[in-house]
C-alpha cells in the first residue's frame, strides 16, 4: 500500500501575490510622517548631492525635471505592516543623478526638508533600484506623500524612501538617520523582517 493516496497534490498554493512576512495588502495609501508636512514650492526646491570630499552637485527643479525620466511600477512595503502593489511613479533614477559624481563612498545619508534623515548603502541607490520621484499615479506627487519630490527605494521598507528629499550626503562610514537612531533596523529589508535593531 502506498503512503500517498493517488492524485494527492499536496497543499494548494495561495493564488494571491507574494508578500514579505507579516505584511497585509491595502488599496489605500496610508499617510505616516514623523512630523509636520513641509510645504516646498517647486521653484524653491533644490537637490544637492555632496561627496565625502565636500564636492556638491546641484539641481534646481527645472534642471531636475529636464533629466531623463522613468516611470517605475513597484510594490511598496511599510514597516507598519501594510503593502501596496503595482504603484506607478515618475522620476529620475539615482543612476542618472550619480553619473559623473566622483566618489569612493560606500554610504549615503539622505536629508529632507523638515529635518528628516535616513541612511542607506550607496549600492542600494544604484543599479536601477532607486529614484527621486515627483509623480505618482499620473499626477504630481502630493505633499503628504513627499511632494514635490521624494526618494523611492522600493526593495526596502518605506521609511528608507525619504519624503521631501533635498540632499544626499555620501560618506565612507555609515551614519544612522532619524528612525535608525530611535531603534529601527539600520538596513530595513522587508523580506527579512528587518524592522528593529537586532531583527
Amino acid at each position: 500500500m502506498g503512503i500517498v493516496s493517488p492524485g494527492f497534490q499536496g497543499r494548494r498554493r495561495s493564488a494571491g501575490p507574494a508578500l514579505p512576512p507579516g505584511q497585509y495588502l491595502t488599496e489605500d495609501f496610508p499617510v505616516l510622517s514623523a512630523g509636520p508636512t513641509p510645504r516646498v514650492r517647486p521653484d524653491a526646491w533644490e537637490l544637492v548631492v555632496t561627496t565625502e570630499t565636500g564636492a556638491e552637485h546641484r539641481w534646481t527643479w527645472a534642471e531636475f525635471t529636464a533629466l531623463p525620466q522613468e516611470t517605475p511600477t513597484v510594490d511598496i512595503h511599510c514597516v507598519t505592516r501594510w503593502s501596496k502593489l503595482g504603484t506607478t511613479w515618475q522620476g529620475v533614477s539615482l543612476d542618472v543623478l550619480l553619473d559623473g559624481v566622483d566618489t569612493d563612498a560606500a554610504y549615503a545619508l539622505v536629508h529632507s526638508y523638515g529635518g528628516y534623515t535616513t541612511n542607506l548603502p550607496l549600492a542600494d541607490l544604484r543599479g536601477g533600484r532607486a529614484w527621486v520621484v515627483h509623480g505618482y499615479d499620473g499626477r504630481d506627487l502630493p505633499a503628504e506623500h513627499g511632494g514635490p519630490a521624494r526618494l523611492l527605494v522600493p526593495h526596502l521598507y518605506l521609511w528608507k524612501s525619504a519624503k521631501w528629499v533635498r540632499g544626499i550626503r555620501l560618506g565612507v562610514t555609515d551614519t544612522p538617520g532619524f528612525w535608525e537612531t530611535a531603534g529601527y533596523h539600520d538596513y530595513g529589508d522587508p523580506w527579512r523582517e528587518q524592522r528593529y535593531a537586532g531583527d
